[in-house]
């Protein structure tokens, strides 16, 4: 599987970072990372992006001003994506199609291409332009799943919410994967 993994400067970037690291080696990953999630993952917990995700193989990783990237371009396939966390800003661009920098312009392309997209939404409370913006992506196919828990799993800490949030995702994704106790 070759997946695109975009990280917005939404308050908790550090699950789309997460997200990544939990990855399967074999998928290959594309991951494009924001100045504000850059910003983000350093102010509020004081991580350097970059310098964790090299530390994973088979990823690919791209500032979100390198449009000339393979993953701009329709005709290089990739399976799925995901933008996680997903701010408000970057859900109204692809809501109207605004592709002007890496992860909107992958975005339009996964869209045109009928690919199998999920924006992980990061706000509260949403505002009524937020809810009309996701059920317009809803309506075009787009699988919107914010960070919303769930206490059925037993989780007794942070990490293992965050756990279950990447666990969560991985599903609509078709991931295989053990973080989380599923319901019996």
């Amino acid at each position: 599987m070759k997946l695109v993994v975009a990280i917005t400067g939404a308050s908790g970037a550090k699950l789309g970072l997460k997200f990544v690291q939990y990855l399967p080696q074999e998928i290959e990953t594309f991951v494009v990372i924001s100045k504000s999630a850059i910003k983000s993952l350093k102010l509020e917990e004081n991580i350097n992006i970059k310098d964790e995700l090299k530390k994973r193989p088979n990823t690919h990783i791209f500032n979100e001003t390198k449009i000339e990237a393979p993953i701009a371009s329709g005709s290089f396939k990739t399976d799925k994506m995901i933008i996680l966390p997903c701010s408000m800003n970057t859900l109204a661009k692809c809501a109207v199609g605004i592709s002007d920098n890496l992860i909107t312009r992958a975005f339009t392309v996964m869209l045109k291409e009928k690919r199998e997209v999920v924006l992980a939404p990061r706000e509260m409370p949403l505002s009524s332009i937020a809810l009309e913006n996701m059920l317009k992506l809803s309506n075009l196919g787009i699988i919107i799943a914010p960070p919303t828990l769930a206490y059925y799993s037993e989780q007794s800490s942070l990490e293992q919410m965050e756990d279950f949030l990447i666990g969560k995702w991985y599903d609509l994704l078709k991931i295989e994967h053990n973080l989380y106790k599923r319901w019996k």
